[in-house]
């Protein structure tokens, strides 16, 4: 499928099928894809958890508003950012940068040097909030990979990040919540969505060419 037309066959599933669960060989494509998104300086700043087990994603229900898809989806993915950049975070990134380039441990010394002048100066919820962004581009690749699998995605914010945060123990990974994202396959007869054209702005309102 050309990554446009599955696009444009997707659309923010609002009903799953329970008892359809997605293959693990596209659960890994959809994670790889996220795993290998850009980031500001290579930091990638953030992780991902895969949860399956069902009691789990039942406490998650309550805390994302009663939204049901969150237990009826085949796996949810949670984007979870971390609190703030520290002097150790940047060197692991890069001490693995040079590990696996095979170049000199202090190849990217200045420039780090540079990232931690920057970062670790600033308040925490600064830091946080570039983080979170980071994250952003990972979820939407991993948006864009499930289209292209024909797995149905439905993008949520909807949830309590602090109730999440205490239910998954991110604080103590220096973690937290973003974003989370149920994958699974549409309901079509009970997904009042399903069938619905999908809006959005005009090009010539949505895009301006500047020459």
């Amino acid at each position: 499928m050309e990554l446009l037309d599955a696009f444009k066959w997707r659309y923010a599933t609002k009903k799953y099928d329970s008892t359809k669960k997605v293959e693990q060989e596209l659960v890994d494509k959809i994670v790889e894809a996220a795993r290998i998104a850009p980031t500001s300086s290579g930091l990638q700043p953030f992780e991902v958890f895969v949860i399956t087990n069902q009691e789990l994603k039942n406490k998650i229900v309550t805390i994302s508003h009663g939204q049901e898809i969150v237990a009826d989806c085949s796996h949810l993915l949670v984007f979870a950012a971390w609190d703030n950049y520290t002097a150790e975070r940047i060197d692991n990134i890069y001490a693995l940068t040079t590990t696996d380039r095979e170049q000199p441990a202090d190849r990217y010394q200045a420039y780090t040097d540079r990232l931690k002048s920057m970062y670790l100066g600033r308040p925490a919820e600064v830091n946080f909030a570039h983080t979170a962004r980071q994250a952003y581009i990972s979820f939407a690749f991993a948006i864009a990979e499930a289209a292209s699998l024909k797995v149905d995605t439905t993008p949520m914010e909807g949830f309590l990040n602090e109730e999440l945060d205490k239910l998954l123990h991110l604080d103590e990974k220096g973690l937290k919540s973003v974003t989370i994202l149920p994958i699974g396959y549409r309901d079509e007869a009970n997904d009042w969505l399903v069938n619905m054209k999908k809006v959005r702005n005009p090009m010539e309102k949505f895009s301006t060419v500047i020459a």
